[in-house]
């Protein structure tokens, strides 16, 4: 092979290869390279900083085991530790759409990490003998899976909702005594408090929380010690729990050893259930954007009953207009990750008798879907619930206007007299309280008990 300018040649077990001379990697991640032209789309940090502790995990527990030399271990686990915490990055240069078992992004790191040890002129570090000692890539990425997306979801995703809960809760408590009307099928309903509205957004994120937080007995299991179908060919037997024991204080999380390593890698039903819960969060969160969206709406020919901050102008024609940007960001991340559950349900389905060989875009689909869920979540309780005013007075007319007045009249005078009251208020431009006045329905002081707002807010036996 002639070797070009600025590289160096890299053998593995198919033959050589040419690598840049600055890269840290070896014949088999340039094969990668070569192989996958697919996309920009990379492995995440949260990811990398998985492979870098399970590596670090594994070299310390094949020396507890006496299967690795105490010299190797050290010098695998400072490499690893250095490629969890970031120093290495642009060094995992591998598509995501790659091999399905995520075997190219495994022998990433297991030639960045060797590497790196050898440079040191020290210690003849094998990427595949060494630093994937009682490994496979059939139980690394599914592990690295497990971890990055545990992770994200105990020290990002939940702590944003709680946030955005707490946010929601307080501002549903600051307007309990606003009174508005209320809408069914986008038409005039009874009245409610927007106190109260707010609070059926507030519930929806307690109930999306407790969603997720359903899924970590399984999200936390791993898979790692099953080694290549589950069987735990040449691994140890205890290497398993040990991993998960050191994981679990690396991450501040208590993992555990699967229960059954064969359904660990022949499946991702984890990964599919916590992006079904993320799903369900994205719907509630697309639900709470659009109705504040709809109450903003105005300020002057709309419904304007609430009014959002304004972090923006609106408009590069239209001086003056302001628009709801920060909910329209909300439900384009919503949109996102219904897309990325529908790319991890796939995916998910895409097991194929021993092992799932969709394992890179379910692993980049799912860190992704709960990195900008989390970022969206804190931006939408900051810039848009935080600041959000009621238009009490708006508020307040809305209701005397509205036709459904007369839903308070009916045990009284009857469905089809009140029906006809309010088709009439309609017909001539006028507030149910005007015809009952002009009609002389009911004496003036049952009239306007019957017609008080704050008596519709709640059930009551009269």
């Amino acid at each position: 092979m002639t070797k070009p300018t600025n590289t160096r040649i890299e053998k593995d077990a198919m033959g050589e290869m040419l690598v840049p001379e600055t890269a840290m990697y070896g014949a088999s991640t340039a094969r990668a390279v070569a192989n996958f032209p697919v996309s920009q789309l990379r492995f995440s940090r949260a990811f990398i900083k998985a492979l870098g502790h399970i590596k670090a995990a594994a070299a310390s527990t094949n020396a507890e085991l006496g299967k690795l030399e105490a010299d190797k271990s050290t010098r695998i686990q400072h490499a690893a530790t250095n490629v969890a915490h970031g120093l290495y990055d642009d060094q995992f240069v591998l598509d995501i759409f790659q091999t399905g078992s995520g075997t190219s992004t495994n022998m990433n790191a297991n030639e960045v990490i060797a590497y790196v040890c050898n440079q040191q002129g020290v210690a003849n570090i094998h990427p595949n003998d060494d630093v994937n000692m009682g490994q496979s890539s059939n139980d690394v990425i599914p592990t690295a899976i497990h971890l990055a997306a545990s992770d994200i979801l105990i020290h990002q995703l939940l702590p944003a909702l709680e946030h955005l809960h707490v946010v929601l809760q307080d501002k549903a408590k600051e307007n309990h005594a606003v009174i508005k009307i209320g809408r069914t099928h986008l038409m005039d309903a009874t009245p409610i408090t927007l106190g109260q509205e707010m609070s059926a957004w507030a519930r929806q994120i307690e109930l999306g929380m407790a969603r997720l937080k359903a899924c970590l007995p399984r999200i936390t299991e791993l898979a790692q010690g099953g080694t290549a179908v589950g069987t735990g060919l040449n691994t140890h037997p205890e290497f398993g729990k040990r991993m998960a024991d050191k994981l679990s204080k690396i991450y501040g999380i208590a993992f555990h050893e699967a229960a059954n390593h064969f359904e660990a890698q022949a499946a991702q039903d984890a990964a599919v259930e916590l992006s079904g819960a993320m799903k369900t969060v994205a719907v509630s969160l697309v639900k709470i954007a659009n109705d504040i969206r709809l109450l903003n709406m105005g300020p002057r020919c709309g419904l304007a009953e609430i009014s959002v901050p304004a972090v923006q102008p609106g408009s590069s024609i239209m001086p003056g207009k302001v628009n709801p940007v920060i909910a329209e960001s909300m439900t384009q991340v919503c949109a996102q990750v219904i897309g990325n559950d529908a790319a991890i349900t796939f995916g998910g389905a895409s097991g194929l008798l021993d092992l799932n060989v969709m394992l890179p875009v379910i692993a980049h689909n799912l860190l992704e879907s709960e990195e900008i869920l989390a970022n969206a979540c804190t931006m939408f309780a900051d810039k848009c619930i935080a600041g959000l005013q009621a238009n009490a007075d708006k508020c307040e007319q809305q209701i005397e206007w509205s036709m459904s007045m007369v839903t308070s009249l009916a045990p009284i005078i009857g469905y089809e007299k009140a029906s006809a009251i309010a088709k009439q208020a309609v017909a001539e431009g006028k507030t149910v309280r005007d015809i009952c006045m002009i009609e002389n329905i009911l004496p003036q002081d049952e009239l306007d008990a019957l017609l008080d707002p704050e008596s519709m807010l709640a059930p009551h036996n009269k």
